[in-house]
Parts: structure tokens; sequence; C-alpha cells
């Protein structure tokens, strides 16, 4: 059973950017889609972007523009690139391998100045 571990998150200021990193701990090249979700406290959780095996990209609106979804199969490895970060981006990130019911720990991402 493949296992994914988010991390990357931090604290950083509006407009700031960040690299999260889903590194998996066996391949991923089988797997079609890699995912990224986010869940503040008390909401339910949202899809952010998703990166399928022939690196076609797919993000929220919220996001759009922003955020940056890319894959490396030979590191097992899904990255999130976010420029321009907004309080509203605040929020505890997770990768997702949605074929195959896989989820993260997660990683908590805060904005604020």
């Amino acid at each position: 059973q493949v296992q994914l571990v988010e991390s990357g998150g931090g604290l950083v200021l509006p407009g700031g950017s960040l690299r999260l990193s889903c590194a998996a701990s066996g391949s991923i090249a089988h797997i079609n889609d890699m995912d990224w979700y986010r869940q503040n406290p008390g909401n339910e959780r949202e899809f952010v972007a998703r990166v399928s095996s022939g690196d076609r990209t797919y993000y929220s609106e919220s996001v759009k523009g922003r955020f940056t979804i890319s894959r490396d199969n030979a590191k097992n490895t899904v990255y999130l690139h976010m420029n321009n970060l907004e309080s509203e981006d605040t929020a505890v990130y997770f990768c997702n391998a949605p074929f195959y019911g896989l989820w993260g720990q997660g990683t908590q991402v805060t904005v604020s100045s």
C-alpha cells in the first residue's frame, strides 16, 4: 500500500510563495490522477488541483493562475507551487490519489501578516 507524506507547509506573508511536496512511498507512475485538497476546521475538504498521468492539469477557480501542480514520477513526488498567497489560502493541504482512496496526513499553510 502506497503511503503519501506531505511537506513544505508553514507561515508565509500575504503575497508570498510556498512549494508543497507529496512524497509517495512507492511508484506513482501507474497512478493516473494525483490531487491536492485543502481544509479548514468546520469546513468540507476542498479540491485545489489535479495532475493526470499525461500531465494535464486542472485547478479550482480560486487558485487558477496562482498555483501550479506538477509531478515527478522518477521521484514519486507531486508538487504544488503556490504564488501570490492570500489569507483565504490558509488551510491544511492534503495530497490524494483518488482512484486508490489514498490520503496523506496534511501540511499546514498559514498566510498571515
